[in-house]
């Protein structure tokens, strides 16, 4: 047997390893909770009771809210993935955490609004901001990335630092500092909501919602595909590896950089579009592109697919910890919780569910 095959073999068997060791454990503690319960240890009142029997006997008496708490969740979560995208693209070209991708979010959504305020019509303002992504992307590649080739990370973490600073202030010049209604109906998105009756209740699907869902989902899958088995995505890919080897071989880090910095600037005016018309269009939407952080640590810096899976984690969990543990440990649970699930999984698997280990020898 060659020595991949053998670490091949090895590698599964840690992973069955690892499977078997975690439903052994939600098992045993599945059976700890139940002789507990019994015995009388975990009484209703009892803040172990509270906080470990509690949340799940609620989600059990009402499995239609729990249905709707998923639903949101999951929404959130493809939400989150859209915005974590953004983040992949230039770290995978780059290899570098782009601090400016929330407030592209959001000055691409303003963009968009103000151009529409003007008397444009909503498509033509669309296909306009797309235009202005595409000089953004130019700028950037222009005066920020091209005199940093082989610099440091942190000089390239820094100049994006700068970058997000430069666009809130042209942002707050051009289109003021007052939140914007997202032109929702002019772009025939749609509004209302279904209310299906399951479970006992009604669990109500918000139109907008699905809508999100949808776009944001096929978005991920096309840019999967399209960085996973185009030219372009192994070009991308040998750039994240290095430049000089990458140049060497004639990819023109020009190119590449406009193209992904174009991409990520789709992707945050769609993910601009989708949240802005759950809520208005402000500079506040940079925090909630902030949520892409423990996301990317979740699924890993560099992968697509980790950015899905993360997205939906985060989702889900914060919509889940708020319904059901935050009447107990507060209000805003919602805000912090995803940093303490990146937290735990730092400590555990650093490089995210689907990042590589990097393996230094000295």
């Amino acid at each position: 047997m060659t020595d991949i095959a053998l670490r091949k073999t090895s590698s599964a068997t840690r992973g069955e390893r690892k499977a078997v060791l975690i439903v052994g454990g939600i098992v045993l503690f599945v059976l700890a909770l139940i002789v507990l319960t019994q015995t009388g240890v975990l009484q209703r009142g009892n803040i172990v009771h509270n906080i470990f029997v509690n949340p799940f006997q609620e989600m059990a008496r009402g499995p239609d809210l729990l249905v709707q708490t998923l639903w949101e969740g999951l929404v959130g979560g493809v939400l989150y993935a859209l915005i974590a995208l953004g983040f992949v693209l230039i770290f995978k070209a780059s290899g570098v955490f782009n601090f400016a991708q929330g407030i592209m979010v959001v000055f691409a959504a303003l963009t968009l609004v103000g151009l529409y305020a003007l008397g444009i019509p909503a498509f033509l303002a669309l296909a306009l901001t797309i235009g202005v992504m595409f000089l953004l992307a130019l700028g950037v590649e222009r005066l920020v990335l091209r005199p940093l080739v082989n610099q440091p990370d942190i000089i390239l973490f820094m100049a994006t630092f700068g970058l997000t600073y430069f666009l809130i202030g042209l942002g707050e010049v051009i289109f003021g500092g007052n939140p914007k209604v997202m032109i929702t109906e002019q772009l025939f998105l749609p509004r209302g909501a279904y209310d299906v009756k399951m479970l006992g209740g009604f669990v109500t699907f918000q139109k907008i919602d699905i809508a999100a869902a949808v776009i944001a989902s096929i978005m991920v899958a096309t840019l999967a595909v399209f960085f996973q088995k185009t030219r372009i995505g192994r070009a991308l890919r040998a750039v994240a590896d290095s430049h000089k080897a990458a140049l060497s071989v004639g990819i023109s880090l020009e190119q590449i950089w406009v193209i992904v910095w174009f991409t990520a600037g789709i992707v945050a005016l769609a993910t601009g579009i989708m949240w802005g018309a759950r809520s208005d269009v402000s500079f506040a939407l940079q925090v909630i592109a902030l949520k892409a952080l423990p996301v990317l640590i979740l699924g890993g810096f560099t992968s697509i697919p980790g950015a899905i899976v993360g997205g939906v984690i985060i989702g889900v969990g914060e919509k889940i910890g708020e319904f059901y543990w935050g009447p107990l440990l507060g209000s805003g649970i919602e805000s912090w919780l995803a940093y303490v699930i990146a937290l735990v999984f730092l400590l555990f698997r650093p490089q995210g569910l689907f990042g590589e280990k990097i393996i230094e020898r000295i």
